[in-house]
């Protein structure tokens, strides 16, 4: 137990460790997770002993459901929501079109067995969330044309579909007889529970979460993470698709405004990364290098026939229709990584009794390897030649977790007695430089009121205020608003502008200049507001005397 423990924290450690030196050296964070796995496993290094597919799959299973769920949780819709058609249409027929024509491949040039062609082609028909995630942050690749939030709901989303294709190829081979009916049912109550499963606990949380207190800091989190579980085994339990009510459970909650949302970006973003950390490494120690020139040669050609034909034939069939650029669609080519989910089916395959003459788990390893190696490395550069940066984009932005990112802190402090505050209209008092007084709570209640010139602060209020910089305070909601030419607020002043109760405009980025507001501020045509949202009904525009 002790030594276990003890390879448990080395382990971890050597990840983090990894992860350093994968961002200093342009190395995709999550191939060194598994040449770490390969290190410590039976051929490697270290020589740890481990061929436990099923137990594998079990805890590859678990982590991929939180890595599903983050993929939606970190989608931010509004930015999404443009091109969500052609993700969705990526995600669907694309998983379809590439699994169709890897199996052809297999089939004809490689004359392996149709259902075992079909198989292979199915288990690596879907693009890495993870991978794609981490390359797009850690790079800061800003892409023109929304192609970031286009990638990142492919990603996200397409996983289900090739767990659907694979489930219903190991069926056939399995000898159970499946008919199209059948088929056309599994798929049904596959798609229907899982969408159904999602949407509605993602209802029951958001009610939870608003209208219960968790007496104990934290426990919402907690909460959220047991719901999370919830969600994958409800679907799964009725013959829905679990990953796909992961991540729409995950896409509409990260959607929603919730009082502690920064908390559980937090608290899913660490847990996320060590679900990472735990599949790649386990993925990696399961693996036998020594097998690996078996099916070398097998494993080359698919990796080259999925990288450079598969995969760029679906993309053009799909995207051509909507007229979109050719240097777009290069670049969404290159960027169809291939990753967990892919070994993660291939141990299903494995595990499921079906008759299979090929070493389909190392040929997919080979092909993840590959394609991570070659393609998560070389895509900043392609991004480039191809003249997909927008430096007026920022990738960040395309993600849920918006708050994380802003220049702006939020300062509290308390109106002591005898304070010379206290009594005073705001209007009266002299604030520090470059700040704005955002929110009051009052003493011994739980009101809170947003606050203009003939606000009287009181004895024992709380005042947030905000200024340039990483915030402290909790409890302060942000959104975004770009003015464009046709925004009734351009060529404005603040105090002439027409905001709801309890909204305020606490930034104003102009090009590389950020300006802590008034009520004198002329607002113009470009400017990026960054706006207090308002908590509820709680709030008060104003208070007079």
């Amino acid at each position: 137990m002790d030594f276990a423990l003890l390879l448990a924290a080395a382990v971890i450690t050597a990840c983090v460790f990894c992860n350093r030196i994968s961002n200093k050296f342009g190395i995709p964070m999550l191939l060194a997770f598994i040449l770490l796995g390969m290190f410590f496993g039976s051929d490697g290094v270290v020589h740890i002993p481990f061929d436990n597919f099923k137990a594998a799959e079990q805890i590859c299973s678990v982590a991929l459901i939180f890595i599903m769920f983050y993929g939606g949780f970190g989608t931010k819709w509004s930015v999404a929501k443009p091109v969500v058609g052609r993700a969705v249409l990526l995600s669907s027929a694309g998983v379809i079109l590439t699994a169709g024509m890897t199996g052809l491949f297999c089939f004809f040039a490689l004359k392996i067995e149709p259902e075992e062609s079909f198989l292979i082609g199915a288990l690596i028909s879907s693009t890495d969330a993870a991978s794609v995630f981490s390359i797009l942050r850690s790079r800061r690749l800003n892409l023109k044309y929304r192609t970031a939030s286009l990638l990142e709901v492919e990603s996200g989303s397409n996983d289900p579909c090739s767990y659907m294709l694979t489930t219903i190829l190991l069926g056939i081979m399995s000898g159970k007889g499946i008919g199209a009916g059948d088929i056309a049912l599994t798929l049904s109550a596959q798609i229907l529970f899982g969408l159904g499963a999602g949407g509605i606990l993602s209802y029951m949380t958001v009610g939870i979460l608003k209208k219960f207190s968790f007496t104990t800091e934290g426990f919402d989190a907690v909460f959220v993470f047991g719901m999370v579980l919830f969600s994958y085994a409800v679907p799964t339990a009725i013959g829905g698709n679990g990953y796909l009510s992961a991540y729409i459970f995950g896409i509409l909650l990260g959607n929603r405004k919730l009082k502690t949302k920064k908390a559980l970006v937090h608290f899913f973003d660490g847990i996320t990364g060590l679900m990472q950390m735990l599949l790649f490494f386990l993925l990696g120690l399961l693996s036998f290098p020594s097998k690996m020139p078996e099916i070398l040669g097998v494993g080359f050609a698919i990796a080259i026939f999925l990288t450079f034909i598969a995969r760029p034939a679906a993309v053009a069939l799909l995207l051509g229709p909507f007229h979109s650029r050719l240097n777009q669609q290069i670049f969404i080519s290159a960027a169809g990584l291939r990753g967990a989910a892919s070994i993660v089916f291939a141990i299903m395959a494995v595990t499921s009794g079906a008759a299979i003459s090929y070493d389909v788990f190392h040929i997919v390893f080979f092909i993840v390897l590959f394609s991570i190696l070659l393609q998560g490395t070389l895509l900043p550069f392609a991004a480039r030649k191809l003249d997909m940066i927008d430096e007026k984009e920022d990738v960040l932005k395309t993600f849920s977790d918006y708050t994380e990112e802003v220049p702006v802190q939020f300062i509290e402090f308390r109106v002591k007695k005898n304070h010379p505050w206290a009594g005073s209209m705001v209007k009266d008092i002299l604030l520090p430089p470059e700040t704005l007084l955002v929110q009051i709570r009052r003493k011994d209640s739980k009101e809170m009121v947003t606050p203009d010139g003939n606000t009287v602060l009181n004895e024992g209020d709380r005042m947030v205020l905000s200024a340039r910089a990483n915030g402290i305070a909790k409890d302060v909601e942000l959104s975004e608003i770009t003015l464009d030419g046709e925004n009734e607020w351009a060529e404005k002043r603040i105090s002439d502008i027409n905001l709801e109760a309890g909204r305020l405009v606490v930034m104003v980025q102009r090009g590389e200049d950020v300006i802590i507001p008034n009520g004198k501020t002329l607002l113009q045509e470009g400017d990026v507001l960054v706006i207090k949202e308002s908590r509820g009904p709680i709030m008060k525009r104003r208070e007079k005397r």
